[in-house]
């Protein structure tokens, strides 16, 4: 109701002073979640104005080669497509041979990141996955990620990005070894999600807790990270702003997170989920805003194949990065989803006002972070970025 809109918080009425005011609070980050249509257009030029501060002019991408190194895995969630049990149709677990023609075939069309996705240790409740591990010759489904993320930095002149799930301080510094970045989606800092069917029911690596301490175990470490949220999986919108504010305060100590993902729900036939209402474009346009206005000096990103067929609008909303990209395999999360055509990418991005330019899985300002003196890693990274410290191979 019209009487219940609250007046405008100084930092966002005046979105030309954005460069010199700090991040919104949470009361206003709250309100302005809610925004009405008539405020929308306000927010969304607030959000802009911060993006054109910390970044003009330039929109990244990433091309990649999506690696689903094992489908299996040990939780239930209620939107998941990608997850099987042994046995199940299209159940796998990539051999090394498979990942390094994957790899190599994405080298020869110009991709520079190895996206690694898998189950969250589905040893644990799988003999067959256990089985699998000891013909291969190793003894969970980490080493054999480590190994497989040292093999592409080996053999081809890709770097690793895995996603593993929750990750001891051991294995995050043993994984920063042989990839220069890697990623855990927060996706929501809502505990009722866990509840008997809820999104999260039936899933112990989804507690909000445990994946904010593998996120600031990497501050501690000093490792460039990729996180974000999942938006329209039964939180509330105020629940995406205290995940954002979660995310912001870890970066505020640490310092590490390179990139922030806004990723909306979309619904599947298989998933348990497959009656849920996907969030709306508003929804996903006031969330990015807020996000932005939250963390003016983060890259924030949300995945265009998600958002097809008008996805250039959520430039419109202050992100600044399209995510990855593959000119060779489909996104494995969302196999209905086909990524957009570079070229098409290209041209709304430019339509836009905005360069679209290919980035390494590490962006720019976090390559040092990234650098491990007279290592291979080292090395490949030195071989494949450029001056700016964009991919050498960029668009």
């Amino acid at each position: 109701m019209a009487e219940q809109v609250h007046s405008a918080p100084p930092q966002v009425a005046a979105p030309v002073d954005l460069h010199f005011t700090p991040p919104i609070s949470r009361e206003d980050a709250c309100h302005w979640i809610h925004a009405s249509d008539n405020e929308l257009p306000h927010l969304l030029a607030a959000a802009r104005e911060a993006r054109d501060c910390f970044k003009p002019s330039v929109i990244t991408y990433s091309r990649k080669v999506f690696i689903p190194l094992t489908n299996l895995c040990r939780d239930y969630c209620g939107y998941c497509a990608f997850r099987r049990n042994p046995g199940q149709p299209g159940a796998r677990t990539m051999t090394p041979y498979e990942v390094l023609d994957v790899a190599r075939a994405g080298e020869k069309l110009g991709c520079t990141e190895a996206l690694f996705s898998l189950g969250d240790k589905p040893e644990l409740i799988f003999p067959e996955m256990r089985e699998t591990l000891r013909r291969l010759g190793f003894r969970s489904t980490l080493h054999y990620l480590e190994a497989m993320c040292e093999l592409v930095l080996r053999e081809t002149s890709l770097l690793p990005h895995p996603n593993p799930g929750l990750m001891s301080a051991e294995w995050i510094s043993r994984l920063a070894a042989v990839s220069p970045s890697m990623g855990l989606m927060l996706e929501t800092t809502n505990d009722s999600l866990l509840v008997p069917g809820a999104a999260h029911d039936n899933a112990p690596d989804k507690v909000p807790a445990k994946r904010l301490r593998t996120i600031e175990e990497a501050g501690k470490q000093g490792v460039p990270f990729t996180t974000g949220i999942l938006i329209g999986i039964g939180e509330s919108p105020e629940d995406r702003v205290d995940a954002l504010l979660a995310i912001r305060d870890l970066h505020e100590r640490y310092g590490h997170i390179q990139e922030v993902i806004i990723q909306n729900f979309r619904s599947k036939r298989d998933i348990l989920m497959h009656s849920w209402p996907e969030p709306s474009r508003g929804e996903m346009l006031r969330t990015i805003a807020v996000a932005r206005l939250l963390m003016p000096n983060v890259n924030l990103q949300a995945p265009p194949n998600l958002s097809d067929p008008d996805y250039e609008e959520l430039l419109d909303a202050g992100i600044n990065d399209w995510g990855g990209l593959s000119p060779l395999t489909p996104d494995f999360i969302n196999p209905e989803r086909p990524w957009p055509h570079l070229h098409e990418l290209e041209k709304r991005t430019n339509a836009k006002g905005f360069q679209l330019r290919q980035r390494l899985p590490v962006y720019p300002e976090f390559l040092h972070r990234a650098m491990h003196s007279a290592s291979l890693l080292e090395a490949r990274l030195n071989s494949v970025a450029g001056l700016e410290g964009y991919a050498r191979s960029a668009a």
